[in-house]
């Protein structure tokens, strides 16, 4: 853009003395000036939807301006470096540093092989930040299951000298007889008694079994 730039000084041939030829406003010099007005009028632009070219500037606005003025380059990177502090987690799917895409700050990779949650301050697994745990693939500990069966109900088991028959309701079974006399003999039941059993007491590990459904993405971390 050009401005318009006077010509001729129209103004001091009014002090100039009659007859002098310098005191005669020609044509050509009122030619000049429109000529030098069109050409600065042409390089200007609207006010309506201007079109600029080159690189126009203008004032830079503090970041917590909210108007309808124009918003320089040097707004928009102050603006994006106060949504992405130091210390401040970006997440991406694609592998470029976000230094590189951001144009500021020094950014590392983050978390590996881990998911974010929430810091919970009454909680001590996570009550501080970058705290880390949990496990990918824990084992379960070594364990019993004890449990107590009581003799004298009625589908407690039978005896007969010593020989232990299958637990059911006697009715169910034929009358036992003597094993030296051949003679009935009534069905014995068994006294209260315990028994103790044990399940998978050595414990088991499962690859991949204490991860929740997840899904992996870049992450990094802002450090300066």
């Amino acid at each position: 853009m050009s401005n318009y730039t006077q010509s001729t000084n129209f103004a001091t041939k009014d002090a100039l003395t009659s007859g002098n030829a310098l005191k005669i406003v020609k044509g050509t010099e009122i030619n000049t000036e429109y000529a030098n007005i069109a050409i600065a009028v042409a390089t200007k632009a609207d006010l309506v939807s201007p079109t600029f070219t080159g690189t126009p500037l203008a004032p830079t606005a503090a970041t917590a301006t909210n108007t309808t003025q124009l918003a320089t380059t040097a707004f928009v990177q102050a603006v994006v470096q106060l949504l992405h502090p130091v210390g401040s987690i970006y997440t991406a799917i694609i592998a470029t540093n976000p230094g590189t895409l951001f144009g500021f700050g020094t950014w590392t990779a983050f978390g590996a092989g881990r998911m974010l949650i929430s810091l919970d301050s009454s909680n001590v697994l996570f009550d501080t930040a970058e705290e880390t745990g949990g496990s990918a693939n824990s084992t379960l500990p070594t364990h019993t299951h004890t449990g107590t069966t009581d003799g004298t109900s009625p589908e407690a088991a039978g005896r007969m000298d010593g020989v232990v028959l299958g637990a059911g309701t006697p009715s169910t079974y034929p009358i036992p007889t003597s094993t030296t006399t051949g003679s009935p003999v009534p069905w014995q039941p068994l006294g209260s008694h315990t028994h103790t059993f044990t399940t998978g007491s050595a414990g088991s590990s499962g690859t991949n079994t204490n991860y929740p459904p997840f899904i992996a993405v870049y992450m990094w971390k802002r450090t300066a």
